[in-house]
């Protein structure tokens, strides 16, 4: 079971994961630790200079203590010579002791600041070739997105795919649909309910008389065409070339149609 959760979970972080939001976050880590280096330095420097102001403070005090046994001396009182010499060696051994932390917090100081331009070689380094993944990331990104739209791989344009797919499905429908109610209508399965195209029985049985006459009226037009001179026959038939009544021709050899036959 752990297993199976550490498995989905490091599917579900990888596609999660951007690596320019990795790359900008590393690299943001990287200037915190740079500022740390950078206030270390900077406290070491302080501490430093604390105790260079310390020094001068102790030399000048023993200097003044070397003054006054001198002139102690000088004036015939060896005791007062005595004690300012005594306190000057005193302060001498205090002077020592701050010497030698002066050397250490300006060893350290040097090596902070060695690691601080170390680290921030380092940095650099890394911004700049964290621009260029981030780049070379981005135009690989709008390639593939630009291969799949064209491809059709892509879900926006499996999306529009789809709708496209369905709209043409819909319109095809709704063209079977008009085509179906229009037969119905025209054949009387359906009444037209606004009453603009309804027929009553008689105009629909001139209608169908008329389209009668007109058949009656080509079919005899034919039979003329076909029986009118002694030329045509069988053979001008399967022709299809239809002959032309003589100029001499009698009337009576053409048969007669009443073209008034409904």
């Amino acid at each position: 079971m752990g297993l199976i959760f550490r498995s989905k979970a490091n599917k579900a972080l990888d596609r999660a994961e951007d690596p320019r939001e990795t790359l900008d976050y590393s690299y943001q880590k990287q200037l915190e630790l740079l500022q740390k280096v950078r206030r270390g330095v900077a406290d070491v420097a302080t501490s430093r200079k604390r105790l260079e102001l310390q020094l001068t403070q102790l030399q000048q005090q023993s200097a003044k203590y070397e003054d006054q046994g001198r002139k102690a001396l000088s004036l015939g009182r060896e005791d007062l010579a005595r004690e300012a010499l005594t306190r000057k060696a005193n302060m001498q051994s205090q002077i020592n002791d701050l010497e030698t932390q002066y050397q250490q917090l300006q060893a350290e100081e040097e090596k902070l600041t060695l690691a601080s331009q170390r680290l921030q070689a380092k940095v650099d380094a890394f911004r700049t070739k964290k621009e260029t993944i981030k780049a070379t990331y981005t135009a690989a990104q709008a390639q593939t997105r630009i291969a799949e739209s064209f491809s059709g791989i892509s879900e926006e344009m499996g999306d529009v795919g789809l709708a496209i797919q369905r709209a043409e499905d819909k319109t095809a429908q709704m063209q079977a649909r008009a085509g179906a109610i229009d037969e119905l209508l025209a054949s009387g399965a359906l009444d037209d309910a606004s009453g603009l195209g309804r027929k009553d029985d008689i105009e629909a049985e001139l209608e169908r008389v008329a389209g009668g006459s007109d058949v009656e009226l080509e079919l005899a037009r034919m039979k003329a065409e076909l029986g009118g001179g002694p030329s045509s026959g069988p053979a001008a038939i399967e022709q299809g070339k239809p002959q032309q009544a003589p100029q001499d021709a009698h009337p009576q050899d053409t048969p007669r149609i009443n073209y008034n036959k409904g």
